[in-house]
């Protein structure tokens, strides 16, 4: 069991739906986005997803990718990814960390050498965008055995043909992607998603979170409605970009988690 695990089965005692929150690591620099990630927890957040900034981020919208860009220009490296989870660690030893991103950090820095890194750093999952199931022995089953969740995107392309081969080495949860596209580019429809919730349910019992076009507390409360709960990115750190007080970025957050937790 990990803390992912745990967390679903702690909200399915509560009757409560999950809600996601996805910031990238050192945007807009180190210092402010650890001290976002530590309020996270406490602004209503079940599970953070830490983005990984990337040079060449291909299914990012344009929001994401700016953001990756001011963390990397403010210095941020995997390491530094790495130590925000260490910190947050230091006095929260319960709210699952997943890292997002691409492969080529990881592969660069060396697949053991990051999984007994991240272990150690108290990271509990890996979203690892741009690597298919055909590679799964490149990182998702390593990445198993180390005792790390390995979480699968499925899409609305991804027929019934296809979704056996997403979920087949999946573990902690699956995360719908609503639309077709990069991030923050349209808005989440729970008319659509709920019977493709539904489809991906059938064939798994791992629990169904969608993400992508949910900008509103309203909408986070309509996808985890249909869903075992929602995902937010794009808006909040746009929320960040604008410069906003930490404490209104996690107001905000807030306002995201209590629509999710009210599904």
């Amino acid at each position: 069991m990990t803390r992912i695990d745990d967390t679903f089965a702690r909200l399915r005692a509560e009757g409560k739906k999950a809600f996601v929150a996805y910031l990238m690591a050192g945007d807009p620099d180190y210092e402010t986005s650890l001290e976002i990630v530590k309020g996270l927890p406490g602004a209503g957040v079940d599970i953070i997803e830490l983005g990984m900034p990337f040079t060449d981020p291909m299914a990012d919208g344009p929001t994401i990718q700016l953001a990756g860009q001011r963390a990397l220009e403010a210095g941020q490296t995997l390491e530094k990814t790495l130590q925000i989870a260490r910190e947050l660690r230091k006095t929260d030893q319960t709210t699952p960390i997943v890292m997002m991103g691409y492969y080529n950090p990881i592969y660069s820095r060396g697949v053991d050498q990051f999984l007994t890194d991240a272990k150690a750093a108290g990271i509990d999952g890996l979203i690892v965008v741009d690597l298919p199931p055909e590679e799964d022995e490149e990182l998702c089953i390593p990445a198993q055995k180390a005792g790390l969740n390995f979480i699968r995107l499925a899409t609305p392309t991804t027929d019934d043909a296809r979704l056996p081969k997403v979920l087949q080495n999946t573990s902690g949860f699956v995360y719908y992607v609503s639309i077709t596209g990069i991030t923050g580019a349209a808005e989440a429809q729970a008319g659509d998603v709920a019977p493709e919730v539904a489809r991906i349910k059938a064939a798994t019992d791992l629990p169904v979170i969608v993400g992508f076009g949910i900008k509103t507390p309203e909408a986070s409360q309509a996808i985890a409605e249909v869903a075992d709960g929602a995902v937010v990115g794009s808006a909040i750190v746009s929320e960040i970009a604008s410069g906003k007080p930490v404490d209104e970025v996690l107001s905000f957050v807030r306002s995201l988690a209590d629509g999710a937790h009210q599904a």
